[in-house]
């Protein structure tokens, strides 16, 4: 079973959920920080680091005297990331929009192209007790952002439950976190903002046609208007994590909810047995 926990924006409480779910378990687990771009769940689910490895794309280089300047390449890549110039016999490759595809090298006519890997992150691998934990970090000023997570996602094992703390947004990305998810948990927060959020995020997931909750995080701060939407849309609000000092003071600590005392080691425990039975 995989569970995904999603939002439509950063800051409404994916990490707090699904560290906490991932500990409520009880038995062996895995646990994927895919928010490549800022991965934090380390701070919460403190995993003893075994492994560090690279990831990397595959990119094209040419062998100029076998290079044609035909154009092939320039015409199956999707994404503009290669350029022949046959006036001036040049073959530009922009390593940074290559998406490691391979389509131009497959398909050159002359076999002018190989490949060489460019690293674009690392991986971090570990365990917090039963919890198998994999976390991709993106290198400084990258844009493969959906490529690692699907570096990630290819490095974890098989695992009869897995937790995965997606990335913030409804773009590529979290697409990508949550595409072959059994369920994805959508956390928000009761204030007009999050409710935009939620109604986009609610979409994706829809249009995917993964069944899904509603987690509300700082429940009481704002308004009743998730709750409302929620009712309209006959989606299940699973949880309702208050807005409260203590537990502001716990994440402040790097101490997970789940640790803060038994209520709420019990509410998320239901929380997964929910999931187990919608399931």
């Amino acid at each position: 079973m995989k569970i995904a926990v999603a939002s439509g924006k950063g800051g409404t409480g994916k990490t707090t959920v699904s560290v906490s779910l991932a500990l409520s378990i009880g038995g062996r687990a895995q646990f994927l920080d895919l928010d490549v771009e800022e991965p934090d769940a380390h701070i919460f689910l403190k995993p003893q680091i075994e492994k560090e490895y690279m990831a990397s794309l595959p990119v094209p280089r040419v062998i100029l005297d076998k290079c044609d300047f035909c154009g092939v390449c320039q015409d199956v890549c999707a994404y503009n990331a290669i350029f022949a110039f046959a006036n001036t016999k040049q073959l530009v490759v922009f390593d940074e929009l290559c998406k490691g595809c391979g389509a131009c090298t497959i398909l050159c006519p002359q076999k002018a192209l190989y490949e060489v890997q460019r690293p674009i992150g690392i991986i971090r691998e570990g365990w917090r007790g039963d919890i198998h934990f994999f976390e991709g970090r993106l290198n400084i000023g990258e844009i493969t952002t959906t490529s690692l997570i699907k570096i990630v996602k290819e490095k974890a094992e098989n695992s009869e439950t897995t937790v995965i703390d997606s990335p913030p947004g409804t773009s590529c990305p979290m697409v990508e976190a949550v595409r072959d998810a059994d369920y994805v948990l959508l956390v928000t927060e009761p204030t007009p903002f999050g409710l935009y959020d939620l109604k986009i995020a609610h979409g994706v997931v829809k249009k995917l046609g993964k069944p899904h909750g509603i987690v509300i995080n700082k429940y009481g701060i704002g308004d009743e208007e998730v709750e409302k939407y929620a009712m309209e849309t006959e989606t299940k609000v699973l949880l309702k994590i208050p807005f409260d000092k203590n537990i502001a003071e716990a994440y402040a600590r790097g101490i997970p909810l789940y640790e803060l005392d038994e209520r709420w080691k019990k509410a998320f425990r239901d929380l997964f047995e929910q999931i187990g039975k919608e399931l």
